[in-house]
Parts: C-alpha cells; structure tokens; sequence
C-alpha cells in the first residue's frame, strides 16, 4: 500500500512539475512576443496593420467570390446540366441526390441549409436523382438519400443513407458536419477523432437499421424495403 500511495506521489509530483514547465514556456513566450511589440518602431506597427487589412480585405474578396458563386445557402439545380457547370466553378461541392417521395431526404434538407449558411466555402446543392439517371448510373448511386462530396471537380466520397451518422433518423447537424470534415470538404475546426454521436446515447429511440442492398441496379430508398 505505502509503495503504491509513493509512486502515485510521485507521478503527481512529475505531472505538477509538468504543468508548470509547459506554463513558463507559454508564458515565456507571451513576454517574448510582448517585449517583441514594445520594440516595434512606429513603421514596424504601420507595416503590421497594413498585412492584417489586406488580409482581412482578401478574406472579404474571397467570401464575396464565394456568394457570387451560390455558395452559402442550399440550392436545388434543375438538371444534370447544371451540374457540371455548378461542380466546375467551386472547389468544394457536396450535392444531395433525393427523391420527393423519400422522408429521410426532407432529414437531410434540413441539416444541409443549416451547414450551407454557416460554411460558405463549400457549394451545397440538391438534384432530383429521378430526373438524372445518366448522373446516378455514373456515380452508382443506388441509395437515397446520398451525398456525393466533390473536390477539385472530382467525387472524392460518399454519404449513403445515414450509416456514417450513427444509423439513425435524429442524427444531429453536428454529426454531419463532423462526416463532412472527413471527407475534407469542410473547413472543419472540431476534432475528427472524437464523432459528435459518440458522446450520445448510443441507442436512440429510433434506432434503425439501414442498410440497403439494392437488386439489378434499382435504386431504393434507405428507410423502406418496398421500391
């Protein structure tokens, strides 16, 4: 016992002598940076804030580009057309593929113009796959709701049904932003080691099983066995 209660003494004493060398180090570097602005001449300080503005001015001009080019709110494109001319001019794309009649799309509806409007660096559009079957043959959709997540012009990844999202219909936004961020095709600032629905009860109220097999290349919805 007495040995045990020493080497817990003693890790404790390691991690406090640890928390304290990190904060002089930070500290330390709070006075550099500070001793650093104190000897800055006024030319020095001019030149700084002149870097700031312009690049403030830059991130302006950029989400400006950004608006121009529909990005920040989610947007319904009539046809495949559209598509490729949409995919061509935006670095980021994600396009939700849905059905009128399928009820898990109108889930994903509603958690794709919350993300639309907060990240305005990405394009979100939807496209009835109906009325695009060249589109769906190409990408092998056969499961909707899907996501193709497109970067650079090319589909890099794919949201098929709500499998990625904890399998079940009350995922949150934040768990498909968090899906998004894999894929890189978000600007995503929490981690990507840590899934939000980890943190949630692991089984829901409406947990549900969705894997769909689909037969002779039909497509099917993810929440129904009947097509």
């Amino acid at each position: 016992k007495m040995a045990a209660d020493t080497s817990v003494d003693i890790l404790q004493k390691v991690l406090e002598n640890e928390i304290l060398q990190s904060t002089k180090v930070v500290e330390e570097h709070l006075d550099a940076e500070i001793q650093k602005l104190d000897q800055m001449d006024e030319d020095e300080l001019e030149r700084l804030k002149q870097r700031r503005l312009e690049a403030l001015k830059k991130s302006q001009q950029q989400k400006q580009e950004w608006l121009s080019k529909g990005h920040g709110e989610y947007r319904e494109i009539p046809s495949e057309r559209d598509f490729f001319q949409e995919v061509k001019e935006s670095k980021n794309v994600v396009c939700h593929f849905y059905r009128d009649t399928t009820f898990r799309c109108q889930i994903m509806d509603k958690h794709l113009t919350v993300l639309a409007k907060k990240h305005i660096e990405t394009k979100f559009l939807k496209l009835n796959a109906e009325k695009s079957p060249f589109l769906c043959e190409r990408l092998r959709i056969k499961v909707i709701p899907t996501l193709a997540l497109i970067k650079d012009g090319k589909t890099q990844d794919y949201v098929v049904g709500f499998t990625d999202l904890g399998n079940t219909d009350d995922f949150t936004t934040e768990t498909l932003e968090w899906r998004l961020g894999c894929a890189d095709v978000i600007n995503y600032s929490g981690s990507l080691m840590d899934p939000p629905f980890q943190s949630q009860k692991k089984y829901g109220t409406s947990f549900t099983k969705l894997d769909k097999k689909t037969i002779r290349g039909k497509i099917y919805d993810s929440d129904s066995d009947d097509d």
